[in-house]
């Protein structure tokens, strides 16, 4: 029954591409949940760097706390970054088709970063007063999100998972899909039919069922591609239309908080 599905997990990625967070609560803003993906790792050039191409970025782990975000790694000190980057300079960087003037958060940050990954990149961190319109297609003028691939909050049912996962020799947890939003109380792939719904008292909207990149074959403990589960069987059912779907889209339609145990509403 639909008013038995409920939060059971929330997550936030500050850093895209970087380890979450698992949060009981979470704030929910213009840009979907608060602090998720308004970080970003870019290249020399501006071009956004991912597990995709970097796999050892999901090694890096972010927490929040003391006004502070804070990046750690293996044999490394911690290094941490204010969450507040008024008058820093600016830079111009791509994420897939948009082009954004944002906010380079240091020098130092971007050393510490480049060390660990072996390569030349800056941190940069998308401000308040830039928008980035979510793809018109499935959206309003004035949707927006931070740095995500297209949409601001990404909901999985625990279900779907169950459901791959027994399909597989070996299961995956749920870290490969970077949700938001987790639920529990459907039955598997309920979430492609979401539409109009509220996560407590925040109202959301489902836009399109995800289609899913190489990302979830990276092994989050290993930092490494070790095989091309589990894409590859989802391909042999959850593929259509030349893509393969995994979770739901959404998109905040006010702001207000969340919280794990919170029933969704249709």
């Amino acid at each position: 029954m639909k008013n038995n599905i409920q939060v059971s997990g929330l997550f936030i990625y500050p850093v895209k591409s970087l380890a979450g967070i698992s949060l009981e609560s979470s704030e929910v803003d213009d840009m979907g949940l608060q602090y998720d993906r308004r970080w970003m790792l870019v290249t020399s050039d501006g071009k956004f760097m991912t597990q995709r191409t970097l796999p050892k970025m999901a090694l890096i782990s972010t927490s929040l706390e003391n006004g502070q975000l804070t990046l750690s790694t293996k044999d490394k000190e911690p290094h941490h970054v204010a969450l507040t980057t008024a008058d820093s300079e600016k830079m111009d960087v791509v994420v897939w088709k948009d082009s954004l003037r944002v906010s380079r958060v240091g020098a130092d940050a971007d050393t510490w970063l480049s060390d660990v990954l072996d390569i030349d990149c800056h941190l940069v961190y998308i401000e308040e007063d830039v928008v980035r319109q979510c793809k018109l297609e499935f959206s309003e003028e004035g949707d927006r999100t931070g740095f995500s691939d297209a949409y601001p909050i990404l909901l999985v049912s625990e279900a779907s998972l169950t459901d791959l996962n027994q399909r597989l020799d070996k299961p995956v947890d749920m870290r490969r899909f970077r949700p938001n939003i987790v639920i529990t109380g459907c039955e598997a792939f309920a979430e492609d039919k979401f539409r109009h719904f509220s996560v407590g008292e925040v109202a959301m909207k489902g836009v399109e069922v995800c289609s899913r990149c190489p990302l979830p074959m990276v092994d989050p403990d290993l930092g490494e591609r070790t095989s091309q589960e589990p894409i590859a069987t989802l391909s042999t059912y959850r593929k259509w239309d030349g893509n393969i779907f995994f979770g739901m889209n959404v998109i905040q339609q006010q702001r207000g908080v969340i919280k794990v145990g919170n029933k969704l509403a249709f």
